[in-house]
């Protein structure tokens, strides 16, 4: 299919801005701007150019309200941040009943490999296994895991708890098929950015509540938690920042089907009256992210209920950055911190498991 006039365009722009990024430090700042410093917090480098770069492509936001221009305007943006496919990977295409999702495999990881069965972000209304390919590759080579990437139904076509059911759905099927996967059925995580990160922690609560079998870990990107929850950093992020406090709200009208959805665990797993016995988590935050304190808050929740957590905040950076990894370095520093944390939690797993 040939490209359109404006995925040409922004190809091309993303060329362009992969050359900013391999010029001196010194003229990246000076296209960039003077340092941001919000909260005791100083933005990086790395995420200011590419905040520029697309205030000066003229870059349109992801969320309008339109779920069908939302997801042509992502499709036609991958060109600005896509880069060379991580590999050697084998990928596979399949179906979970009616779910499209993908395996992937880095080469010459042996059968028998720990699983991380993966939810896009795009609050539950964009994305897809095609935006999210570059962070799948990523974990999957550098966390030396298997990675299923399950395409769940979207808000407003398919609004809440149907995300979550296809979720659920994906990890159980994981588990009872691991074999033909490639996998140990013992060593399955489940993991998310975002919205996908919301899944992810959702699949592990449900699961858990209902005896098993569970997750082996919990591995959750800047994951939003806690509904229409106000938090500061909605406040000081709200714009400029990537992710909006408008374009949380537009998702707010566009997942839940009632409002009385929005009281759901299922939806705001931070309002679970019990969070004990879920498997242990490595959950990453953003300094420059309107979810940032949310993500927190729901660290600290699972660490009172006595699960055993790793809290990262990288307070450089913002929303989104598992999606960036082809441009910079510090998106990329990021993304190690967490394929090392899910490589080190499933390998002890893996060998406790023995």
């Amino acid at each position: 299919m040939p490209l359109s006039p404006k995925s040409v365009m922004l190809t091309a722009q993303g060329v362009a801005l992969r050359t900013l990024y391999r010029l001196p430090a010194r003229i990246r700042r000076l296209l960039a701007g003077p340092p941001i410093r919000v909260d005791g917090q100083e933005l990086a480098l790395d995420a200011q150019l590419l905040l520029r770069a697309q205030q000066l492509a003229g870059m349109p936001s992801l969320f309008s309200g339109d779920a069908v221009r939302d997801r042509r305007v992502l499709e036609e943006s991958s060109g600005l941040v896509a880069g060379q496919p991580i590999g050697p990977m084998h990928t596979r295409d399949l179906t979970i009943g009616s779910i499209p999702a993908r395996l992937y495999t880095p080469a010459g990881l042996p059968a028998g490999s720990p699983l991380l069965v993966y939810f896009h972000g795009g609050g539950f209304v964009i994305g897809n296994i095609e935006s999210h390919d570059t962070p799948c590759r990523f974990l999957a080579k550098y966390a030396k895991v298997r990675v299923l990437s399950v395409d769940y139904r979207l808000a407003p076509e398919h609004r809440f708890p149907h995300a979550v059911e296809d979720a659920v759905a994906a990890f159980k099927y994981a588990h009872a098929n691991a074999r033909e996967l490639g996998a140990d059925p013992s060593v399955i995580a489940v993991g998310g950015d975002s919205a996908g990160g919301n899944l992810a922690a959702v699949v592990a609560l449900v699961t858990t509540r209902e005896g098993g079998p569970k997750p082996a870990f919990q591995l959750l990107l800047y994951p939003t938690t806690a509904g229409d929850r106000p938090t500061r950093s909605k406040d000081l992020f709200a714009k400029g920042f990537f992710l909006t406090k408008t374009d949380i709200d537009c998702v707010s009208r566009q997942y839940p089907a009632t409002e009385q959805d929005k009281l759901d665990p299922r939806y705001a797993p931070a309002l679970a009256p019990d969070l004990s016995g879920l498997p242990p988590a490595y959950l990453a935050t953003a300094g420059f992210d309107p979810l940032r304190d949310e993500g927190e808050l729901y660290a600290a929740l699972l660490r009172e209920a006595g699960v055993p957590v790793v809290l990262s905040r990288h307070d450089d950076l913002i929303h989104g950055y598992a999606n960036f990894l082809t441009i910079g370095t510090r998106f990329r520093e990021a993304m190690y911190e967490a394929a090392g944390s899910l490589r080190t939690a499933l390998e002890m797993r893996s060998k406790e498991s023995v």
